[in-house]
């Protein structure tokens, strides 16, 4: 199956992976430095011995690339390799036949390893270990993918409309009462009904899966018996995680298939979170899935006798390699032709950007996207930091990209947890309008924002909590971060005290209502809307249960309506989602005295409060207030007849009609009406409460 020519691809790396012929498949793995490579063939996933062995044959034509055509193997067909070549890891090569291999390019895999030591490449003694890792290793599936799919099947949503909801297949819906059992943490339980309708309430236009391509646990993991839940630790990069689907030779590929297209159906689009920054193998020291089998150093960067390692987990994927440049090619190119993907979120994006050394924003494989007829018309996120040399890259991500923007994240923070002055006032202003700073020669949407993320406390934690509780983690509390700019309102962690739960209800509506409402692409992180709790845990990785899993048992309703009460504003008020960043014939930036601020305003500390008065494309005058103080705060509004249509200090998220002040750490919108349409109060009137 073709999807049409790639005009940066190189040819000669074509075709690897399985691919069915007829009545045989065609295999082609890419191994540089093999003395030899056996395919292997299983009859069950979890087969110690082979059924049938082949010995693959040099291509002839390419370098390192190894292939055969196998009569009567088809789909279905389970299968690894064995590589024989040299063993020397001061020098980056670690081939050994004991080790059996999953297929990089493989379209499915049949599962996670079992954790054994076999898997490892020494012993506890440093020593070579040669136990054989076949009973514990996952095999790779032979699968006939389905038929591509159009853009005539594609919502196609602007970046202006775009409402983005991070989503883990798994943790999502494992506990939803209304997915039927059999679906609940799985592709058919995301795209269920229940889970459409919870969507199309809530307003979210576009679901942002993270990884989903098969993982397998890294080394610590596996000594305490855990595994990469969030699934950042592929090792393969096409096939769907089998978890996720009701069998494991080849069904997660049609499963995951009929997800996106339910959800196409919905109008709603698809977005992947990818890893191409590492892969679970880890150093010298950790295990052997693949890459590091067949040619470590044809995989990952290498450099005076160790890993390059700017990702934090052992390796970093070598992005200036052919077979890495093209495997992430074939991988996005078949996600979004074959799966249906919309758009992906490139995991510690700087990664790829350094090509051959510094990062450039003119790095080779963005150059290819854009190139691409296929991946440019699609959404690109980049997550714009990495460990490696200069890995803070916000604002250098060249178009088609948009980037996580996490200075409106602690913006935002630091406003509602109470350290709201006139730079910071200014400060989020700069935010709500955009953050131009950061994106000068762009527009708005080039920043993807947000107020929390998979990675971090929840909305709720957020506002209950001053101090992490990872100790589930079994890093005594090291991992996740120490700074959360979190406020925990008076009492740490769960309480029953009607005033601590009231301030802390009003601050998440705060939190939420500044990121709906601002210029950008907002981003929400799923279970936010429903108060979903993680118990102090900001690094729930590895949890694989009811920590990490969102509790459809324990709701907040009046959240959910909240939110969704601003993001039906947001489509109505053409000038809350721009193309182009807010000038002054658009804004007005007003205090409560309803008098314009100045520079000297924004500069006094004691500045607590402040407005955006924004003017109507084709709908009505909106003003935005946001007071981070602690008292209320008489408002001025301008001249016209206005209604208080979005209350932030409200108990039920409810408007209140007759706001006659702002209270403390609320944000309240008014919408200018006709006069025909009543008045809550006189023109140009203090509003008192």
């Amino acid at each position: 199956m073709s999807l049409g020519p790639s005009p940066v691809s190189p040819p000669t790396l074509d075709g690897l992976g399985a691919a069915v012929d007829g009545t045989a498949t065609e295999f082609r793995v890419f191994a540089g430095q093999a003395s030899a490579v056996t395919l292997c063939l299983f009859d069950a996933p979890d087969a110690k011995a082979a059924s049938r062995r082949v010995s693959l044959e040099p291509s002839g034509t390419t370098p390192g690339v190894w292939t055969r055509r196998v009569e009567g193997v088809g789909a279905g067909a389970l299968y690894g390799y064995r590589v024989n070549g040299p063993w020397n890891p001061a020098e980056g090569h670690f081939h050994h036949p004991s080790k059996l291999l999953i297929d990089p390019w493989a379209l499915a895999v049949s599962g996670e390893p079992r954790p054994d030591a076999a898997l490892f490449a020494f012993g506890s003694d440093g020593a070579r270990l040669a136990g054989d890792s076949a009973g514990a290793m996952p095999k790779a599936v032979v699968v006939e993918p389905p038929a591509p799919v159009s853009d005539a099947e594609r919502p196609q949503i602007p970046w202006s409309d775009t409402v983005i909801y991070e989503a883990h297949v798994e943790g999502l819906t494992r506990r939803h009462p209304d997915v039927a059992p059999a679906h609940q943490g799985r592709y058919l339980g995301l795209c269920s009904e229940p889970m459409l309708d919870h969507f199309r309430r809530l307003g979210v236009t576009s679901v942002e899966l993270l990884p989903i391509h098969q993982a397998a646990p890294e080394a610590h993991l596996i000594a305490q018996g855990k595994r990469n839940y969030w699934g950042y630790a592929p090792v393969s990069f096409f096939a769907p995680t089998a978890a996720y689907a009701s069998g494991s030779r080849g069904e997660q590929v049609a499963e995951f298939r009929t997800m996106v297209d339910r959800l196409h159906a919905a109008g709603l689009e698809v977005l992947l979170d990818v890893v191409f920054n590492h892969t679970a193998e880890g150093g010298a020291d950790g295990t052997v899935y693949g890459p590091k089998g067949f040619d470590a150093r044809g995989y990952y960067r290498w450099r005076d006798g160790r890993f390059e390692d700017f990702t934090g987990t052992g390796n970093t994927l070598d992005i200036r390699s052919p077979v890495v440049f093209h495997m992430v090619l074939a991988s996005l190119r078949y996600a979004v032709g074959v799966l249906g993907v919309d758009g992906f979120r490139f995991d510690l994006a700087p990664t790829v950007g350094r090509d051959p050394e510094a990062f450039r924003g003119t790095a080779r494989l963005f150059k290819a996207i854009a190139a691409d007829p296929l991946l440019a018309p699609r959404k690109w996120i980049a997550e714009p930091w990495d460990l490696g040399p200069d890995g803070y890259q916000l604002g250098a991500f060249p178009a088609p990209f948009r980037e996580w923007n996490d200075k409106f994240r602690d913006t935002v923070r630091r406003f509602w947890r109470g350290e709201a002055s006139g730079p910071l006032c200014a400060e989020l202003a700069t935010r709500f309008a955009g953050s131009q700073d950061v994106f000068p020669e762009r527009s708005p949407t080039a920043g993807v924002n947000y107020v929390t993320a998979h990675d971090g406390f929840t909305l709720t934690d957020l506002v209950s909590y001053h101090r992490k509780r990872n100790h589930a983690n079994g890093e005594d509390n090291r991992d996740g971060r120490d700074e959360n700019l979190s406020r925990n309102w008076g009492v740490e962690g769960p309480t029953d005290d009607p005033e601590v739960l009231a301030r802390r209800a009003r601050a998440r509506r705060s939190l939420m209502a500044t990121l709906l409402l601002a210029q950008g692409v907002p981003m929400i992180a799923h279970g936010d809307e429903l108060g979903r709790t993680q118990g102090g845990n900001n690094n729930v990785y590895c949890q694989d249960n009811d920590i990490a899993w969102v509790d459809w048992h324990a709701l907040d309703p009046t959240l959910f309506d909240f939110m969704a009460q601003v993001l039906e504003l947001r489509r109505r008020c053409s000038q809350l989602r721009r193309e182009r960043f807010l000038t002054t014939d658009d804004v007005r930036w007003i205090g409560a005295d309803g008098r314009r601020l100045g520079s000297d305003d924004w500069r006094r500390p004691e500045l607590r409060a402040f407005a955006a008065h924004l003017e109507g494309d084709a709908g009505p005058e909106i003003l935005v207030v946001w007071n981070g103080g602690d008292s209320a705060v008489p408002w001025r509004l301008p001249a016209g007849r206005w209604i208080c249509t979005v209350d932030g200090a409200a108990a039920q998220g409810s408007a209140d009609a007759g706001r006659r002040s702002v209270p403390a750490f609320s944000v309240v919108v008014f919408e200018k009406v006709a006069a025909s349409a009543g008045n809550d109060g006189e023109p140009g009137k203090d509003f008192d409460a």
